[in-house]
């Protein structure tokens, strides 16, 4: 019994430590909107990620399985998309275009495959190009394994660094106390590969004795955002937490980001999951929400066009059903603004080349945001 109110006013310190850490930082809404959320392509059920091409126009995933191309204000179906695993979070997810996409016209998305012998699914990552309405040249880069008839946490989102790297995301896929902190193990973790699939000979733990080579961070929950800092050139996580501890980090080589040694969160049914929220040898994160907004996609503002936003970090949440605006200082959060409150679960959130935010909406599509004059 003494252990167990112990152990609850740590939790009860740590939530008031959390308020006490986010009181100058709650959410506001602004006083003057600034901004005309245009949609442009409707009847979407669940847009999970969007590429922008060259030629104008917008590579679209929907969850289901539909890989959807829309130009001059028409939607057309790709044909030869992947084979999805559709259970739960798991389906169609992100897309990226090649940082050299205009020499070399590849295409790289994620999805949750069946391939492999066990029942179920596990997040894939593949490349292929684009020629007229289908997809060519279809290569899978990388396939986790095992498979689970687990519908939860697939992760995943696909990034670039400034080398030309190829970073992606597996969430744990509900084996919270297997994979993330087991190297030996998907799950959990943000991988980096050669764009080819290959694996970096700097990788972190390509000496390691059994280890997923690939695997260039470990201990992440579900990161469902993924982008890279324009400033810095460094790739920064979003990442769902359980019943709060939401975070927000930034992705360093062989690092632990804790899960689930260390977390702001608690399981759903209100019990511990664990009373440490630090650990030697293991990652704070940048920012945290108590409670959870269940981040989505994320996108930083460089662009003339949201000359008061410039700098500021863009973030969907799935449970409040908002855009969240965030204002850094030093690699941490001094302002949060809700924008475009209770419009529907925000998936996905990009700065197009055009220089326009672009905003995915499910059960609505896919929204531009006109600044207005």
């Amino acid at each position: 019994m003494k252990n167990s109110i112990s152990f609850l006013v740590l939790v009860l310190l740590g939530l008031n430590l959390s308020c006490a850490q986010q009181g100058e930082n709650e959410v506001s809404t602004p006083d003057k909107i600034t901004f005309t959320p245009q949609l442009i392509i409707d009847d979407l059920p669940i847009a999970w990620g969007m590429a922008f091409l060259p030629d104008g126009s917008i590579l679209i995933t929907e969850k289901s399985g539909d890989l959807i191309r829309f130009k001059d204000g028409n939607k057309s179906i790709i044909n030869n998309s992947p084979t999805i695993y559709n259970r739960g979070q798991g389906g169609l997810l992100d897309i990226a275009i090649d940082p050299d996409y205009k020499n070399n016209g590849w295409i790289y998305i994620s999805y949750s495959s069946e391939e492999g012998e066990d029942k179920g699914g596990n997040t894939a990552i593949m490349r292929a190009k684009l020629n007229g309405n289908s997809l060519t040249n279809n290569e899978v880069l990388y396939k986790a394994s095992p498979n689970s008839t687990k519908g939860q946490h697939f992760g995943s989102r696909i990034e670039f660094d400034n080398d030309g790297y190829l970073y992606f995301s597996i969430g744990d896929r509900g084996d919270r106390d297997v994979n993330p902190q087991d190297i030996t193990k998907d799950g959990g973790k943000v991988y980096r590969i050669n764009r080819d699939g290959s694996i970096p000979s700097d990788n972190p733990f390509v000496n390691s004795e059994g280890a997923k080579t690939a695997i260039y961070s470990y201990g992440h929950r579900n990161p469902q955002g993924m982008v890279k800092n324009p400033y810095t050139g460094d790739i920064w996580t979003n990442e769902h937490g359980p019943q709060g501890g939401d975070e927000i980090n930034i992705v360093g080589k062989g690092k632990n980001y804790g899960w689930p040694v260390i977390t702001y969160g608690i399981n759903y049914s209100g019990t511990p999951i664990t009373d440490q929220t630090k650990k030697k040898g293991m990652e704070d994160p940048l920012h945290y929400w108590v409670p959870s907004i269940a981040p989505s996609g994320m996108t930083f503002v460089t662009s003339d066009k949201y000359p008061s936003w410039k700098g500021s970090l863009l973030i969907g949440s799935l449970k409040f059903q908002y855009l969240e605006r965030l204002e850094l200082k030093n690699n941490k959060v001094v302002y949060r603004e809700k924008l475009m409150p209770d419009l529907g679960r925000i998936r996905d959130v990009k700065q197009a080349p055009d220089g326009f935010i672009y905003v995915s909406v499910e059960g609505k599509g896919i929204y531009k945001l006109v600044p207005k004059i």
